[in-house]
């Protein structure tokens, strides 16, 4: 029994012990070996005694071997224990039978294995498997129930290099087959354990064949029955023939485990953290792809900032944040849920009172608190992981930060202690009374005109403070002649000392004092002192007073620390920053003057002498050529029909075909009529036209044939040009846009619109057909104007005109007239794509399959394979051929050629082809040409050429160029349509509709009789669509709710709904939300930002980002990249150059992005344009791929960005960038500002860049890390997850990114 004691405590770790037994029991001693004991003699002092090996017999019915004997050396008698434990076999041998010996009972060889076996036991072929293994010697536990005994394995293994021992759990059946491990004996249950453990690590061996009978049998039925169950299960791990090895590979893969759902709820936390488990109002509701997180941008890095740019960006929003600047009430029913919801998340009941009041909403007052609510006093759900608030400090100067830590003790900030400090020369006295004057800023002017008697002062000080030591004992202490401090006895404060200096003027001013105590926040330590002052002021002026000082504060403090008061009112001396009061923005930034009403009074002074010009012009010799002109347009037959329609209908229709006139006479018609009626100085004619070119053209063909010049009688105004003048312009041609920023200036309401337009007795709408989307929303404010005032006329005109849709859309609200002009003057005959292929012999170099075969020509199998082989794309060699025949059919006759193309990329590859025709003169036409490079199309070709002008669709209607008599139509049209759901935009080369093909066809028949060569089969234009669909349906709508906005209606998605097509309310709310996430919007009102948005005609992003160059010191530069993002690139990439095209614009700005690349580019051209001469220049940007022609759209775009910006009161009138002031400009080179800037404008069009795991190489200098491969690096974006940078970006194959960047941002998303 003491051995095995001794056992228990040394806890089994050798493997033989030699037990001494105390000298009561004797000499005899125990032996330890194997879990067995022996008899041996005592060793002898100082030398080993002789340990008998050889256990004593003892006869016991389940003996072993390994059974625990006691001995001695003698023969004594037993004690009385081991007589006791003997008594049971005296029972046993008592009822024997006398003269017959006693059986024999079986040994554990017999017991295990039977009378015959004479084989190896379980016991030993576990004991030797380990033993070849090199494993530990197994363990194995007893356990007795009430069956009998259960007893497993324990194996253990030690590592010889570090002699870690690892031990595995013990082997133990599983639940089902517990039954088969319950034994009689001890010693079965002990082998059935060994046979068990064998199995488990030798399953796939065939030692069952040596094991005794009844273990074989279980080897193999019910042990191998089991493991079937666990290898089906998924535990075939637990059969391993190494257990250590699997055991290792396991707890591994649960560490792993165990790690990801660490993590997993590490990222539950955070987002909880971020959510704090508050719904939002403006949290979005329901599924898509909002509502999915993103891999990427879960794992998005945080931004910590340093100390100053924190302290930096909170004075910022402390000073200018502008809360609830729509003064919206907070709704009263949800008054007390918030207050309970916020104070149940940490923070105290009267901040979230306090910022209900200043404050629209639930997330606004989260925020409050957020910026408001000192850090100590935060909940620790709302401060970084690890962080602690609280003074933090370390200079070379000691006993400057000791006095300085001594002042922020009280409360106040540490900045502003240090400001104090260092204001007051380093005087710690003067610095707290400044500190504390701050708290409370009147006492300054109160105290300064009391007398001050320096000698009673000090005097009153003395006396009371040896009072106060003898009234306060202990709890009084002494820190110099003028400082002393006070232990506060309160119940849940432990530590709280009132300390007290003399102030320069006590006791005619309160003392300087200061409330230590770790326990509260700083703000509240302030509020405590702020209004002890104030009760100080106000009842202990004049007399000792920190008696009562101190019974005040003991009394007081536990109120004030449950409602300590607003944040504002200390928020000086927590901050060290002035507090301003919210001002709500004003309402507009420009209003325009309101214009005086018509005066309809007949035959008033002007009207008589503008009749009289008139009259005195028309029999001018000048005059009288351009009427027979006019006489000859079929619009001229119509003109009593239009000026009768128009005098008696609110609203009229005119629609003509092209070249009918309708354009130039209409107007003309109208204002003749009125001059005639003595109503001269009344008319004000507006005419809208789509694009710019139309406005112009019109402008000087109308002033043409009313032999004036633009500017005077007839002008026009575009953007960033005009030619009128108030009150003597009558016809003034403009575009949409104009109008609409017009209307938009007005003010907003109705009467705002319908003031604006006083002045205006026409609004002619012209190609109305075409439903831009300006187009549309002006005929929604026209339709609601028309209602207020019932002498405005509109008239609406078009060549293609479904009358019937107009008309049903304003017969509710105005009388409805229509006027229909019969068609062009000359025919003009149509020849289709199988028939130019005839006339030109043309075959196509490379084969395409495009064309259907029952488009092709059934009557030719030449032609019919020419036109297979042409494909669906242009084929440039095709229209160089059908011009060159085009001039040989025309001969020595004149007249152009009008091509119309989808495309800027389709005009100038043309334009490269028709280069190798002799006598050719070609021009290209499109918008975003200068005006003075569009007019050039309208005179003739130098003498002995022909012009050719390949054009996009606006030559399609308004211009006419007289001298076309042969069209080549391709048929298409780059269209741009959107899908809301995926926030997608494509711009794509689709089928143009018949009516404008009709359209088109039509410019070749002005003068004689003209042809139409058409790049397309009768079949597929039969397949094309009657009418384009309506653009408010087919393009984003961001600008277009903007505008109305600006308006100042409330309503925007009704507003739209009133529309001749109403939008999809999908479109319209994706594009609500995107102006509130880019800070346009807020609670659906006009931001500052959203104002100057609407004020600027280009993209929403390029807008927000030429107001952030000017507000941020780069305009010049962000001016650029917002005309390079409306244009497009300069950089061109030829097919067989792209590399080389690559390269030349990466050597710009590498891994800076394409705008910077571009932006350098710019600024490069511009300083060759300005020292170099042509020639140079040009090779130049050839040398750099640059596209001189681009870049001078870019520069035109420019300048009407400029202009624009101008006139919406942004920049100076006289801007200059060389003479304005360096504020603008001062940051233009700047270019991780400028990246900012271009991020923050264009988000939410953010992508975050995930890297692979980071790799490392060895280097002489060391171990380097390696640049991931392009190809690993991932992009993630929160509307689509996983995206890609198109091949053509600079960004395409890069492995570092400039700044170590971990995002970017993009202009484009589209579909591929």
């Amino acid at each position: 029994i003491f051995g095995l004691y001794r056992r228990e405590l040394r806890g089994h770790e050798p493997e033989r012990y030699i037990y001494p037994l105390p000298k009561t029991l004797g000499t005899a001693s125990i032996v330890l070996k194997s879990g067995c004991l022996f008899r041996g003699n005592m060793p002898k002092k100082g030398g080993g005694g002789n340990i008998s090996k050889k256990p004593v017999p003892v006869q016991s019915h389940d003996d072993d071997g390994s059974n625990i004997v006691f001995g001695d050396d003698t023969s004594k008698k037993r004690n009385k224990k081991s007589s006791d434990m003997a008594a049971p076999k005296q029972q046993d041998d008592a009822s024997i039978p006398p003269g017959q010996e006693a059986p024999k009972k079986p040994d554990t060889r017999q017991l295990i294995g039977g009378a015959s076996w004479t084989g190896k036991l379980p016991v030993n072929l576990l004991s030797e498997h380990c033993q070849k293994q090199k494993w530990g010697k197994p363990d194995y536990t007893m356990n007795k129930t009430g069956n009998g005994f259960l007893s497993s394995v324990f194996l253990k293994s030690t590592d010889p290099k570090t002699k870690e021992t690892v031990t595995l759990p013990p082997f133990v059946l599983p639940p089902t087959y517990k039954d088969l491990a319950t034994q009689a004996t001890a010693v079965e249950a002990r082998h059935f354990a060994a046979t068990y453990a064998l199995f488990r690590v030798c399953s796939m061996r065939n030692i069952h064949m040596m094991l005794p009978p009844n273990y074989r049998d279980l080897w193999k039925n019910d042990f191998e029955a089991s493991k079937k169950e666990d290898v089906k299960a998924g535990r075939a791990w637990m059969y391993a023939a190494d257990p250590f090895a699997a055991k290792q590979t396991q707890d591994e893969a649960q560490a792993q485990k165990m790690r990801r759902k660490a993590e997993e709820e590490k990222s539950r936390a955070q987002e909880t953290r971020q959510s704090i488990s508050i719904q939002l109002g403006s949290a979005s509701t329901g599924g898509g792809p909002n509502n999915t997180t993103v891999k990427g941008w879960a794992q998005a890095p945080k931004l910590e900032m340093g100390k100053r740019n924190r302290t930096q960006v909170e004075g910022l929003v402390r000073r200018n944040a502008v809360w609830n600047p729509h003064g919206i009430e907070f709704p009263k029913a949800q008054y007390q849920t918030i207050i309970h919801e916020l104070t149940n998340l940490g923070f105290r009941q009267s901040h979230v009172e306090e910022s209900i009041s200043c404050c629209k909403d639930r997330e606004e007052v989260l925020e409050w608190l957020l910026i408001h609510v000192p850090e100590d006093d935060l909940p620790p759900w709302s401060l970084p992981e690890g962080y602690t608030a609280g003074i933090s400090m370390a200079s070379g100067n000691l006993k400057r930060d000791a006095m300085i830590r001594r002042l922020a003790e009280a409360g106040y900030s540490i900045d502003l202690c240090a400001k104090t400090l260092d204001d007051c020369h380093g005087d710690e006295g003067h610095a707290a009374e400044a500190l504390q004057k701050s708290v409370l800023a009147t006492l300054e002017h109160e105290s300064a005109s009391l007398e001050i008697d320096e000698h009673g002062s000090v005097q009153t000080w003395t006396e009371e403070h040896a009072t106060l030591s003898a009234i306060f004992g202990q709890r009084f202490r002494s820190l110099s002649s003028s400082m002393l401090e006070i232990h506060l006895q309160l119940d849940h404060l432990t530590t709280c000392e009132l300390r007290v200096s003399r102030s320069s003027s006590y006791p005619r001013a309160p003392p300087i004092v200061a409330v230590i105590c770790p326990e509260l926040p700083a703000y509240i330590r302030l509020s405590i002192i702020r209004q002890l002052l104030e009760y100080a002021r106000n009842n202990l002026l004049g007399e000792p007073m920190i008696f009562n000082i101190v019974d005040w504060l003991e009394n007081e403090i536990p109120r004030i620390v449950e409602n300590p008061g607003r944040l504002r009112d200390i928020s000086v001396a927590i901050t060290g920053l002035p507090q301003q009061e919210s001002i709500p923005p004003r309402k507009s930034a420009y209003v325009r003057p309101r214009p005086a009403s018509i005066d309809w009074k007949h035959g008033s002074p002007r009207s008589v002498d503008l009749y009289n010009i008139w009259r005195s012009r028309q029999d001018t010799p000048k005059q009288q050529k351009m009427l027979a002109v006019r006489h000859a347009l079929p619009a001229w037959k119509q003109k009593e029909a239009i000026i009768e329609s128009v005098n008696q209908n609110q609203v009229t229709i005119i629609s003509g075909e092209t070249g009918s006139g309708k354009s130039t006479q209409a107007v003309q018609f109208i204002l003749d009529d009125l001059i005639q009626q003595q109503l001269g100085s009344a008319a004000n004619l507006i005419c809208t036209q789509p694009r710019r070119i139309s406005a112009l053209g019109l402008a000087d063909r109308v002033s043409d044939e009313r032999c004036t010049v633009v500017g005077d009688e007839v002008g026009y105004a575009i953007r960033g040009e005009s030619k009128n003048r108030p009150g003597r312009t009558k016809i003034t041609f403009v575009t949409t846009g104009v109008l609409l920023r017009r209307l938009q200036t007005s003010g907003g309401r109705t009467e705002d619109v319908v003031a604006a337009l006083a002045d205006v007795s026409h609004v002619v709408i012209d190609e109305v057909h075409e439903r831009s989307l300006d187009t549309d929303f002006l005929l929604v404010l026209l339709r609601d104007v028309l209602v207020k005032r019932r002498d405005l006329k509109v008239v609406l005109m078009s060549a293609t005109l479904d009358a019937t849709v107009f008309e049903e859309y304003f017969k509710h609200t105005s009388s409805v007239g229509k006027v229909n002009i019969e068609g062009r003057t000359f025919p003009v005959e149509d020849f289709y794509l199988d028939d130019i292929v005839r006339f030109t012999s043309f075959a196509p170099r490379n084969q395409y399959q495009g064309h259907e075969m029952n488009d092709m020509p059934e009557d030719n199998p030449d032609i019919a394979k020419s036109i297979q082989g042409l494909g669906m794309k242009l084929n440039y060699d095709l229209i160089a051929s059908c011009v060159k025949h085009i001039d040989q059919q025309l001969g020595s006759q004149e007249g152009g050629i009008l091509i119309f193309l989808p495309g800027v990329v389709e005009i100038n590859r043309t334009l490269d082809a028709l280069r190798g025709l002799p006598n050719m003169h070609p021009l290209a036409l499109h918008a975003s040409l200068l005006p003075n490079e569009q007019r050039q199309v309208f005179p003739p070709a130098p003498r002995g050429k022909r012009k050719v002008i390949a054009a996009t669709n606006v030559a399609e209607t308004s211009i006419t160029i007289e001298d076309i008599v042969a069209v080549i139509d391709c048929g298409k049209v780059k269209e741009t349509s959107f899908d809301p759901q995926n926030n997608m935009v494509k711009l794509e080369e689709v089928w143009a509709s018949r009516a404008a093909c009709k359209q088109r066809r039509g410019r070749a028949g002005r003068v004689r009789a003209g042809k139409c060569y058409k790049l397309y089969t009768r079949n597929a234009e039969a397949k094309m669509a009657e009418r384009p669909e309506p653009e408010i349906r087919r393009v984003p709508l961001e600008q277009l709710c903007l505008s109305v906005k600006a308006m100042g209606v409330v309503d925007v998605p009704g507003f739209l709904q009133s529309a001749l097509t109403p939008p999809e309310n999908l479109a319209v709310g994706s594009a609500m939300e995107l102006l509130r996430r880019i800070g346009a919007l807020e609670d659906d009102e006009l931001t500052a930002l959203g104002r100057h948005l609407s004020m600027i005609p280009a993209d929403l992003r390029c807008g927000k980002l030429m107001v952030y160059g000017a507000t941020f010191g780069c305009f010049e530069a962000c001016l650029t990249i917002a005309a390079i993002l409306t244009v497009k690139s300069p950089f061109v990439s030829p097919q067989n150059k792209r590399d080389e095209s690559k390269a030349a614009r990466l050597s710009f700005a590498p891994n800076e992005g394409d705008l910077i690349c571009d932006l350098r580019a710019y600024d490069g051209w511009i300083q060759m344009k300005s020292r170099s001469n042509y020639r140079d220049m040009r090779a130049w940007c050839e040398q750099n791929f640059l596209s001189s022609q681009t870049l001078q759209d870019i520069s035109s775009n420019r300048s009407q960005y400029l202009s624009s910006l101008q006139d919406a009161g942004f920049l100076p009138p006289h801007y200059n960038p060389n003479s304005t002031p360096t504020t603008l400009n001062s940051h233009n080179t700047n270019f991780a500002l400028i990246r900012a800037l271009v991020a923050g404008a264009f988000n939410p069009q953010i992508a975050l860049i995930s890297f692979p795991s980071r790799k490392f190489a060895p280097s002489v200098s060391g171990t380097i890390e390696l640049d991931p491969e392009a190809r690993t690096i991932k992009f993630y974006n929160q509307d689509n997850g996983r995206v890609f940078v198109h091949p053509s970006s600079t960004l395409f194959d890069v492995q570092s990114y400039v700044g170590n960047s971990i995002s970017l941002s993009y202009f484009n998303k589209m579909a591929t």
